[in-house]
């Protein structure tokens, strides 16, 4: 994944933040050959701020 907005050094240093960007950045503009962890996707599911057409959408997974 690329970015060069984000100061990603600065944001690692609080795990569970970084953790909701990164997944943010994968869903709403392209995994890049990336892999989301499903098990992570659960835990910050209310927390994440995604597409609400790509959420209904992966809610089909995540609730199966």
């Amino acid at each position: 994944m690329y970015n060069w907005s984000t100061d990603t050094e600065k944001l690692k240093k609080d795990p569970e933040k970084y953790t909701i960007w990164k997944l943010e950045q994968l869903v709403n503009f392209g995994l890049n050959g990336e892999k989301i962890k499903a098990e992570e996707l659960k835990k910050y599911w209310l927390k994440i701020n995604i597409d609400q057409g790509r959420r209904r959408f992966l809610e089909l997974f995540i609730n199966e």
